[in-house]
């Protein structure tokens, strides 16, 4: 799966939100100072060759769908910064990502109980 620029994902994160969009609906989700409707068209485009999103046309009118899940886009970028900075291990992904950010006690046991289910699963599919 190729990788987002900055503004790419910015328009994929309000494509993901509306999930079904045209091309006005998604300038009007932009803060101000909104960015050039021609802008947007033009990433919108890269998207769309690039096969994140697909349309729907009516008359000369394009709605945009997203083709690639948040979720999916995330798991394969987060894999390979994983495998790019961390060697492809996940324990030194973890150990700088519980040594480096703010994380307080109640999200570090957030993620302990997390871990935790996601480790019982497991074992009771290898049973």
């Amino acid at each position: 799966m190729k990788e987002l620029t900055k503004a790419e994902e910015q328009v994929m994160n309000i494509v993901w939100k509306l999930e079904k969009a045209f091309l006005k609906d998604v300038v009007d989700e932009f803060p101000e100072p909104k960015p050039a409707y021609t802008t947007i068209s033009t990433v919108m485009r890269v998207l769309v060759k690039k096969e994140f999103i697909g349309y729907n046309t009516y008359g000369k009118v394009h709605e945009y769908f997203p083709k690639v899940s948040k979720e999916d886009y995330f798991k394969n970028h987060i894999g390979g910064v994983i495998k790019n900075f961390f060697d492809g291990s996940f324990n030194q992904f973890a150990s700088f990502f519980t040594n480096s950010q703010n994380a307080d006690v109640d999200e570090l046991e957030e993620v302990k109980k997390m871990l935790e289910n996601k480790i019982d699963e497991l074992k009771k599919k290898d049973e």
